[in-house]
């Protein structure tokens, strides 16, 4: 079992990301995804930095993959996807349909993000063929679902041939939108958003009315209001054949929150609390084939 480092949701300054790296370059994750994939206005960091970014962080060790953005809606936000997915260096996280165009025109393996929503083996096995090498799991899917996508795959002679990678902790990215509900909630227009989503680093929190945390608020993207966190189930999915836990990035205690989920998967601990580090309630429900919100790793 490996652990990799999404690329980070939120919109945060430049400094920050350079420092939050700086960081994580020598910490126990063997992968770390690097790019934009929430929205195309957010430029703090260009595409060129983003690589050079990735060829320093590739001289720790670290397999370094660039990803692209979910939702394009302008033909620059296209050439952004296409100067990614030109890169020459590193492998691509595929985040919509028409990265994998790009990746499958050229011949060269990609990652499947979650947003690809793959729910069975047979997509898996076209994309295969177009050069998925690694899916992410679509976060909404439960252990049984996947146990029997991964039984298809082996049945058909592909499952040898595609690592397996879930979101194991992070609030869960749950849907796209072309309207800015961060700007909204501003009462700016998305032309004008004037970056208000810097002000939210880890998005802004939208309780239901009977007080319970129920969505977060990203810009354009729409998150769980609960942090997902599946180190208590991970020797289940080692089980069942996924090679990678995928950890988000939150600005504040991602070390001791990597260091935990290192320490249990390598042997070192067996504590899977990490409540003193969250800003929100866990959750495990899809896993679980509960409700999303539901934490079953205490409650049942």
């Amino acid at each position: 079992m490996r652990l990799s480092l999404g690329a980070i949701q939120y919109l945060w300054p430049h400094q920050t990301v350079e420092e939050f790296y700086q960081i994580h370059a020598n910490s126990p994750v063997d992968v770390i995804y690097l790019g934009e994939t929430v929205c195309a206005k957010r430029r703090q960091v260009k595409i060129s930095e983003w690589i050079d970014l990735a060829k320093e962080l590739a001289k720790s060790g670290k397999q370094v993959v660039l990803s692209t953005l979910t939702l394009t809606e302008a033909r620059s936000d296209m050439a952004g996807v296409t100067r990614l997915c030109h890169n020459g260096d590193f492998l691509v996280e595929a985040s919509d349909m028409g990265a994998v165009q790009l990746m499958a025109d050229q011949s060269l393996p990609f990652v499947g993000g979650p947003s690809l929503n793959i729910y069975n083996a047979h997509t898996l096995k076209l994309l295969h063929k177009q050069g998925l090498t690694r899916w992410v799991m679509p976060v909404e899917l439960n252990a049984e679902t996947l146990k029997d996508i991964l039984a298809d795959a082996e049945a058909m002679g592909i499952g040898d041939k595609i690592e397996t990678e879930v979101f194991s902790f992070g609030h869960m990215p749950l849907a796209y939108s072309a309207r800015c509900f961060t700007a909204r909630f501003r009462h700016l227009a998305k032309d004008d958003c004037q970056f208000v989503c810097q002000d939210y680093p880890e998005g802004l929190a939208m309780d239901s009315q009977e007080g319970q945390a129920f969505f977060t608020i990203n810009g354009i993207q729409t998150q769980s209001g609960r942090i997902q966190h599946l180190l208590p189930h991970w020797q289940e999915m080692q089980q069942i054949g996924v090679d990678i836990m995928r950890l988000s990035p939150q600005p504040d205690h991602m070390a001791d929150v990597i260091g935990r989920y290192a320490q249990v998967i390598h042997g070192q601990s067996t504590e899977t609390d990490i409540k003193l580090w969250l800003n929100a309630s866990a959750c495990d429900g899809y896993w679980c084939g509960q409700p999303g919100m539901d934490y079953i790793a205490v409650d049942g």
